[in-house]
Order: structure tokens, then C-alpha cells, then sequence
């Protein structure tokens, strides 16, 4: 990371950036390009292990490029702000953001995916809420191991 002085490194820290984060931005490699696709979010921690979860249709342009390489790039970002300046090059803007590198599976076992849809409602919505076995074998749900993780921010 070029600008240290923004690093984040404390693991609270991290996880309250990624709290206030609502969307993730999933970059996969496709033969036309990076594809990035912009979606909501659960997650859950396993010890320092990050693991995000995600729904989607069964069938699609992400869907087929997870399964020929399911090696993802995630951004995500929180805490805008502009503060503005009498001179033009003294405007910055204030901000968090996580990126990091990770390795995506689409869930088949229908109990995770269950999990993993309340996970994300939680997040979203702060409330808690069940799925049915039905509600969650109409979507997908990809899963995705966090392999390499950075954050940063400027106050």
C-alpha cells in the first residue's frame, strides 16, 4: 500500500469498516475484460478468517464465470464524505474502504444457504430472519473464502 498513513491494520477496526459497508463490489476475469458487479452482503468471521456471502439467479453471466474461475477480487466502501476548501486542490474526500482477493463457491448444501441468506439479511436489515428450505433453493448463493484482505482510510 503506497500511503501507509491511511493503512488500516487493527483488526476492530476492520470489522467495524466492514459493518458499515452495505455493498461489494466483485471483480471477476472474463475474455472481454474485469467484470465487476456490484451486490449486497452478509458475512461472518471464523477466527481471522473472512467469509462473505452473496445471493443470486441460478443462471448468468457471474454464475458461469465463477464456475470457469472462481478467483474474485472484492472492493467495498463507506464513510463518504467531501470536505470542500477555498482552493481547488485543497477539496479531499473523506472515506473507508476494504479490498482484498479471495476464492468464490456457489453453496449447494440448502442449511448454508439458509445461514447465509440471514447472515446477509442481518447485515442489511438488522433483523433477524429465517429462511425456509423453499425460499432458499430459488437462488444461488456464492460463497467467498477472503484469502488477502487490506483497508485503509482518510479522516
Amino acid at each position: 500500500m503506497r500511503r501507509k498513513d491511511r493503512e488500516v491494520t487493527d483488526q476492530n477496526e476492520i470489522q467495524k469498516i466492514l459493518a458499515q459497508c452495505k455493498v461489494c463490489r466483485i471483480g471477476m476475469a472474463s475474455p472481454e475484460g474485469v467484470y465487476i458487479v456490484p451486490m449486497n452482503f452478509g458475512y461472518e468471521w471464523q477466527g481471522d478468517s473472512l467469509n462473505i456471502y452473496l445471493h443470486s439467479a441460478k443462471e448468468g453471466r457471474k454464475i458461469s464465470l465463477l464456475r470457469e474461475n472462481p478467483q474474485v477480487g472484492i472492493e467495498m466502501d463507506c464513510r463518504h464524505e467531501l470536505v470542500e476548501s477555498d482552493k481547488a486542490c485543497g477539496y479531499f474526500y473523506r472515506y473507508a474502504s476494504i479490498i482484498g482477493n479471495g476464492k468464490a463457491q456457489i453453496v449447494k448444501d440448502t442449511s448454508e444457504k439458509q445461514k447465509a441468506l440471514s447472515l446477509l439479511m442481518k447485515h442489511q436489515t438488522g433483523k433477524d430472519i429465517c429462511f425456509t428450505e423453499f425460499e432458499a433453493g430459488n437462488v444461488a448463493i456464492i460463497k467467498i473464502t477472503v484469502t488477502q484482505l487490506s483497508a485503509k482510510k482518510h479522516q
